[in-house]
């Protein structure tokens, strides 16, 4: 286990190097070429609730995938993180700019007091979120477990989706168990489906 968490941080450290040399337009373009990749693949285009994310630290930007979802009438949820639980609760916001806030934690999430709680079952595809992936559906996060418990009790018909850089691929990422692994990843330059 110790050894999986030396080897997953050596893959964070060699993809966040690969990310600092890019240049300010080099990453725009990135981001630009992954959103609109996301948001004209077919399973986001069918879904009816899709579950987003708002980044924190090092993780792709979604303000401009929430919003564009959010003007063509799409479902969408997102999560609001229980450290004390260590879990996480979905909430369907329908307003960008009225049902976020900024936690205690200095984190976005949406407000609780606004957005209906919304039962993992009912998600058609959930944008996962993490710093390095492999073509086999393997992901490194935080560490901090939230997405792992997530992806665990998702349906087995809910898609789970990454969205990343080229350079955010590896070899291989040790999975503790499959039952964490994502079934498609998202670049800046094609579609991976899990093999």
């Amino acid at each position: 286990m110790n050894e999986t968490k030396i080897s997953k941080q050596s893959i964070v450290n060699e993809v966040l190097e690969r990310v600092a040399v890019l240049t300010p337009d080099e990453i725009a373009a990135k981001q630009k070429a992954v959103e609109s990749n996301f948001l004209t693949f077919a399973n986001f285009l069918e879904a009816d609730l899709v579950l987003l994310y708002l980044p924190r630290s090092s993780e792709l930007p979604t303000e401009t995938i929430i919003k564009t979802s959010l003007e063509v009438k799409k479902g969408i949820v997102l999560p609001a993180y229980s450290e004390s639980r260590h879990s996480i609760t979905l909430l369907r916001i329908n307003n960008y700019d009225s049902d976020i806030i900024k936690t205690e934690s200095d984190i976005l999430e949406p407000n609780p007091n606004t957005c209906k709680k919304i039962p993992l079952d009912m998600i058609d595809v959930a944008l996962i979120p993490g710093l390095a992936f492999d073509e086999k559906g393997g992901r490194v996060g935080f560490g901090d477990g939230f997405y792992n418990r997530l992806i665990s009790k998702l349906p087995e018909t809910t898609r789970k989706l990454a969205i990343a850089f080229e350079e955010q691929l590896v070899d291989h990422i040790q999975m503790e168990s499959r039952k964490y692994n994502l079934d498609i990843i998202i670049t800046d330059k094609r579609t991976i489906f899990k093999i």
